[in-house]
């Protein structure tokens, strides 16, 4: 008689586990699932301290005065904080104009990138099976393999006869030498883009221009904003070739104005870093903005579908 009960019992609990009534165990949290890879924080870590401590010694040392600056202790803030180094910088390399002159070059570096890039790009994308537009493309990959100064001085030269020694030189090059990698970029992008929607519009009565300027390009724009941003930091810090094809030393950027003036900061550190600062300004302040667009617009491109 005792081992009915037990038997019910027994049958119960089974019933229970096949219900999914069973007691389960209780969840981990989320944070106690989840495990923090100390390896790569620590490289991580370190990296970030490479950058960080360079940046900070420059800060400081830019609000220093002449006696701070050389006090053997480029660790300590400034007191008092002082822009002697600033104004002493600005008038000394001629900063607005120097300013203005990269400013130029990067904007319509900037543009010209994003205009001939995506067009390219358009065109090879959706004429992939022709064999002209591949291999195209391919050629474009092989310049990718050559920099600029392996081709300096025919640039130089070439420069100089058809009187582009200039900036307007230097955009062009920089343009050209910008294209491989961005048609690269726009390229993967763009062949994630359903080709169902130019087909409506094209239905619409869209022209193949339509369909680019109000359809495509538009959807282009995280990839643009990424292509862009990559055009902006090499023109903006570019000092090989604005040295070599400009040849009017008043019409130099930043970067080769500060090398020209290099022998006058070499005992005014103030001066230098206070320099050095400003010209490294616009290219930080820009990266901080625009530093997500970058990682979206490449894992976008990199995923089809």
């Amino acid at each position: 008689m005792t081992t009915q009960p037990a038997l019910a019992v027994e049958d119960m609990t089974a019933e229970r586990v096949l219900d999914g009534d069973a007691p389960r165990k209780p969840a981990r949290s989320r944070f106690a699932m989840e495990r923090v890879n100390w390896p790569g924080t620590i490289v991580l870590a370190l990296c970030a301290i490479t950058v960080l401590i360079p940046l900070y010694v420059t800060v400081t040392m830019a609000f220093k005065t002449q006696g701070q600056a050389v006090d053997g202790n480029a660790f300590s803030l400034p007191a008092p904080w002082s822009i002697d180094g600033f104004v002493t910088a600005w008038e000394l390399t001629n900063f607005p104009r120097a300013f203005m002159i990269s400013l130029f070059i990067t904007v319509f570096t900037v543009a010209g990138t994003i205009l001939l890039a995506s067009l390219a790009s358009f065109a090879i994308s959706r004429n992939w099976d022709r064999k002209l537009f591949r291999y195209s493309f391919y050629y474009l990959l092989a310049a990718m393999f050559l920099p600029f100064p392996v081709v300096a001085l025919p640039q130089i030269q070439l420069t100089g006869l058809a009187g582009l020694d200039n900036p307007i030189g230097v955009v062009i090059l920089k343009i050209m030498f910008q294209l491989s990698f961005s048609i690269l970029l726009f390229t993967a992008f763009l062949r994630s883009i359903p080709a169902e929607l130019e087909e409506s519009a094209r239905i619409d009565g869209a022209s193949t221009w339509q369909t680019f300027w109000q359809l495509i390009f538009p959807l282009l724009a995280p990839m643009s904003a990424t292509v862009g941003i990559f055009a902006f930091l090499a023109s903006w810090n570019d000092f090989m070739m604005p040295s070599l094809i400009i040849s009017d030393p008043a019409s130099q950027t930043l970067p080769v104005v500060q090398n020209i003036f290099q022998t006058q900061f070499s005992n005014n550190y103030n001066v230098s870093f206070a320099s050095y600062l400003m010209a490294m300004a616009p290219a930080i302040v820009v990266y901080l903005f625009t530093q997500r667009w970058v990682v979206e617009g490449v894992t976008q491109g990199a995923v089809k579908g």
